[in-house]
């Protein structure tokens, strides 16, 4: 106990880890702002030893390795011989941007470091106007240039960033360089060693984005659990206070009004008509909504639900759930995915799951995934679990890494507090329980509920065997349960432990919190086309469809089991699972191969969900 109240004392005190160190501009909704897509062909050059960004001496690069300088070598060169370049960004390599750089080259499979990107662009920035670079991600660590000029940095792979460039944005041509660099350390989150690909570069979209002099910089609507329609609304410019904000729901024929306060802020609710129907997975209903204020305008498509925990269930709109779902990575189908999350990559592998299996619920694991997954959900009827990648071995008693984690977890909640679909924020994956752990992540959960009280807590946690007299308890005993609204275990009886499967039926869970339990993971790993009728051998799909047999057979046993989502969907790519016939470089646990070709126990899950899969218990 004293160990533990020292390290919240620690974290309290440490300014580093304070809430309040909010970015500059949150540009809610900045993917669909007007502006120019600078997706497409960008050069880019390999920076091994950082040359770009310091001299070996240390201090500022000499003129020679300055890859974000505003010159063209070449023609340098050619008016001056004794000029000296050892690199060259205008006549690099091009590849097609957003994408991992896995994809650039052969030599880039398992590059970890830096890549430096440029390209150019025509802008015609507007007197009045304010300009930004919006990023949907970089992972893991962005430093940005325009026309030379270091504009801002950001650090977290999985969360979008907007930098102001309005008095650096010249007319006509434009050059937008940035240092992409994926090194992590123990210190990071995610850390050095994770179960995944790391996918370093520019990842997701990016724009140049025109709003007035005064924004809306974010703004959430949700539907309260008694019945009223809310919105918070932040403004940012000089003139922020004072501004008149309205909403308009149009189908509703539903609009609000109020002024903002000083600091540019504006809170207000107004009765829902009864005409409004509730987004539920089997009518995921979105409503076109407005928010208009400053001279800025941003339209959006709402989904209105609610989400509560009674006792050991899980209630939307007032009902009790199950959660028939599944574990996914923002990997798409392919044997050589980069991360390109497209619409069309989304809905192949969201079909899977709302169509193949009968599912109603995702995973989105280990980390924030693209805002084009989170609509593509609303539109589809999928619940949603949403994560940040405090995963395994974090540096639980540094301040500045639990600085950093929460200002992910600020970054992922506000994207998508207008999602209907995002049901479930989870704060961890699988880590060791410790005092300094324990404060780490009721840190994180207090500021959730500080954020968003609209959406339940969670974590995926360990749970603790017990034997005696030859039955086995598998007990949720984790302190961090108490702080949770849903508990969530990961468990893998049978294939990580020596259990027969067919003892997996009788084991039993127990929990000293009374709550609502998912299994978070579970799943055994199988190479589609690998066959063992005989012997059921493990990574043969005989096994995995018995595993899940088995696994689904105990899984009917918890009284409080209240949902699941077994790992995984897809084979997906992770560095350390190297075995030559079965592995190669994949982890082999998806319901379908890389490919999408569905293996046995994927009907084995579908059957299954196909009989429980009313809406209510």
């Amino acid at each position: 106990m004293k160990r533990l109240l020292l390290a919240l004392l620690a974290i309290l005190l440490a300014p580093s880890a304070a809430l309040a160190q909010q970015p500059d501009i949150t540009l809610i909704n900045g993917d669909l702002r007007p502006g120019l897509d600078l997706s497409g062909p960008w050069h880019w050059s390999v920076d091994p030893y950082r040359d770009g960004l310091a001299g070996f001496h240390g201090g500022e690069p000499g003129s020679s390795s300055r890859r974000y300088a505003d010159v063209d070598p070449e023609e340098v060169a050619r008016r001056d011989p004794r000029a000296l370049f050892e690199q060259d960004m205008v006549h690099s390599p091009v590849v097609t941007l957003p994408g991992s750089w896995i994809g650039h080259d052969q030599s880039m499979r398992y590059y970890d470091g830096l890549v430096w990107y440029q390209r150019t662009f025509a802008a015609d920035p507007k007197p009045g106007k304010r300009y930004f670079l919006r990023f949907g991600a970089v992972d893991y660590r962005a430093i940005v240039y325009l026309n030379g000029k270091k504009v801002g940095e950001h650090e977290g792979g999985f969360t979008p960033f907007a930098l102001e460039v309005t008095g650096t944005l010249r007319p006509g041509r434009n050059q937008i360089t940035v240092g992409a660099d994926s090194e992590r350390t123990w210190d990071t989150v995610p850390p050095i060693v994770t179960d995944w690909e790391t996918y370093g570069g520019i990842t997701r979209p990016v724009r140049l984005v025109e709003t007035p002099q005064t924004l809306i910089d974010d703004s959430w609507i949700r539907l309260t659990k008694d019945g009223r329609l809310r919105a918070t609304v932040k403004l940012s410019g000089a003139n922020a206070g004072g501004q008149h904000v309205r909403i308009i729901v149009r189908q509703l024929g539903v609009a609000f009004e109020g002024v903002t306060d000083a600091d540019g802020s504006w809170s207000g609710d107004v009765r829902a008509p009864s005409s409004l129907k509730r987004w539920s997975p089997e009518v995921p209903t979105l409503y076109d909504v407005s928010v208009e204020a400053g001279g800025d305008r941003i339209d959006d498509r709402i989904g209105f639900r609610t989400v509560e925990v009674r006792g050991t269930d899980i209630l939307l709109n007032g009902k009790p759930i199950f959660l028939r779902g599944i574990s996914m990575h923002e990997e798409e189908l392919g044997t050589n995915p980069t991360r390109a999350m497209t619409p069309a990559a989304a809905r192949a592998l969201l079909s899977e799951i709302k169509n193949g299996l009968h599912g109603n619920f995702v995973r989105l694991a280990h980390y924030p995934h693209s805002d084009v997954m989170t609509r593509l959900a609303d539109e589809m009827g999928l619940l949603v679990w949403s994560e940040i990648p405090v995963y395994w071995r974090v540096n639980f008693g540094r301040a500045e890494t639990l600085a950093l984690a929460r200002k992910m977890q600020r970054e992922n909640i506000v994207r998508d507090r207008n999602r209907a679909s995002v049901v479930l924020w989870s704060v961890a994956n699988e880590t060791p329980v410790s005092p300094e752990r324990n404060a780490f992540l009721n840190t994180l959960v207090a500021d959730v509920r500080q954020l968003d009280d609209s959406r339940l807590v969670t974590a995926a946690l360990l749970a603790r065997r017990d034997e005696a007299g030859g039955t086995i308890t598998q007990v949720i005993d984790d302190p961090l349960a108490a702080s949770l609204d849903v508990m969530a275990v990961n468990t893998y009886n049978g294939w990580y432990s020596g259990d027969p499967l067919s003892v997996l039926p009788s084991i039993n869970w127990a929990s000293p919190v009374r709550k609502p339990l998912i299994f978070s993971e579970f799943g055994a790993d199988a190479k589609a086309g690998f066959h063992d009728t005989d012997n059921q051998r493990k990574f043969s799909e005989e096994f995995q469809a018995e595993y899940y047999r088995q696994t689904l057979a105990m899984a009917a046993k918890v009284p409080f089991l209240r949902g699941m989502s077994p790992w995984i969907l897809k084979d997906f790519r992770s560095p350390r699972r190297q075995h030559p016939e079965f592995q190669q470089g994949w982890n082999r646990k998806g319901l379908i191969s890389e490919s999408g070709q569905r293996k046995q126990a994927f009907d084995v899950l579908a059957g299954y969900y196909r009989q429980v899969g009313q809406p209510s218990r």
